[in-house]
């Protein structure tokens, strides 16, 4: 059973969207072969039609194909049911190579872009996707505040910022959401991050809640994955063998918790975050329609505060092995930009 997708204010500026979003990153970006066009806009409308009407894309996501995919999908009358987010900054493909930008052009150019190619008028939620650690983000923000002016974009979100670059950025203009990634076994955020959120009333967009499909499937999902194995283990430390072996263990005790309370792993750890608060949406992606199912019922499962600590005892920070990204693949939670004094008035 699906379950019922209740509505949540996301942000203190008046966003509304449903509590659980859909992550569309999976439909075009390094899995695209196996996806048509048909059958991911076949679950992109059943989102739509079981109440998920947030949808998360991004112009780094193929690059570009997955927001031309949403483009196809909301023709016509399905662009009025949906909250549409997408990203931008990232400049080139993911890895070594890639690029930040958030200087005022590249800003405005790449809205431009993303409109062309998701096929609208207006942007709901625009996000910048990495922040610019050579620019400071005041002058980002004055960009992006031009363009809700000119009713391009309606509101502001920023993507893993430390909690410094989004008091800068919210003075500048309201933030009205953060994404970052929130999920039993990634909870650095919640020092300093999710207190600062709440503070100045920014809503809380969690991606990867599933831990890139690890507390869905376990240890096997990299198995599954056997054209990409080399690149899940290569970007993602914690799919390194030596890590996985350790952090299977979390996988079997939310496995053994969940049977218990009668739902699938993927249903309790993503219950967990909804668990967390309503100014927190998951955003869960997925190529099929039974696993968005699956997602959904999420919404049904009660926690109790003992169901809780039990979970959050097993998956505490320390007790996953391997950081969230390689090295050289800076999360930028903890970079902030330069003050805005040393902006160039030439720039």
């Amino acid at each position: 059973m699906e379950g019922v997708v209740r509505r949540i204010k996301l942000g203190s500026q008046g966003l509304e969207v449903s509590a659980q979003g859909l992550g569309c990153l999976g439909m075009c970006f390094y899995f695209r072969p196996r996806n048509s066009d048909e059958d991911m806009i076949e679950v992109i409308h059943h989102a739509i039609n079981s109440g998920i009407t947030f949808l998360d894309t991004s112009d780094t996501y193929g690059p570009h194909t997955n927001e031309i995919l949403l483009g196809k999908a909301l023709k016509g009358e399905w662009r009025e049911k949906v909250e549409l987010a997408t990203k931008f900054g990232i400049n080139s493909a993911v890895g070594a190579d890639m690029e930040i930008r958030g200087d005022p052009a590249y800003v405005r150019a790449a809205c431009e872009g993303s409109l062309k190619r998701l096929d609208v008028d207006c942007i709901d939620l625009y996000y910048q996707h990495r922040v610019d650690t050579n620019v400071p983000i005041e002058i980002t923000m004055r960009e992006l505040k031009k363009l809700v002016e000119e009713g391009k974009i309606k509101y502001i979100g920023l993507s893993e910022a430390s909690a410094s670059t989004i008091r800068r950025a919210h003075a500048v203009h309201p933030i009205t959401a953060v994404q970052l990634e929130w999920s039993l076994w990634s909870r650095d955020v919640e020092e300093e991050i999710v207190p600062t959120c709440r503070e100045l009333g920014i809503g809380i967009v969690s991606y990867s809640p599933l831990g890139r499909g690890f507390l869905s499937s376990g240890p096997k999902m990299v198995d599954n994955l056997s054209k990409n194995k080399d690149y899940w283990q290569q970007l993602f430390p914690r799919f390194h063998p030596e890590n996985l072996e350790h952090n299977k263990h979390i996988f079997d005790r939310v496995t053994e918790i969940a049977t218990k309370k009668g739902c699938t792993p993927a249903q309790l750890a993503l219950a967990w975050v909804h668990h967390q608060g309503d100014d927190v949406c998951p955003i869960p992606g997925t190529t099929k329609i039974e696993n968005l199912k699956q997602n959904i019922g999420a919404l049904s499962v009660k926690l109790t505060p003992e169901d809780m600590i039990e979970l959050e005892h097993l998956a505490s920070e320390d007790s996953v092995k391997g950081d969230r990204y390689e090295t050289g693949m800076a999360t930028w939670n903890t970079c902030d930009t330069p003050p805005l004094s040393s902006w160039k008035l030439e720039n």
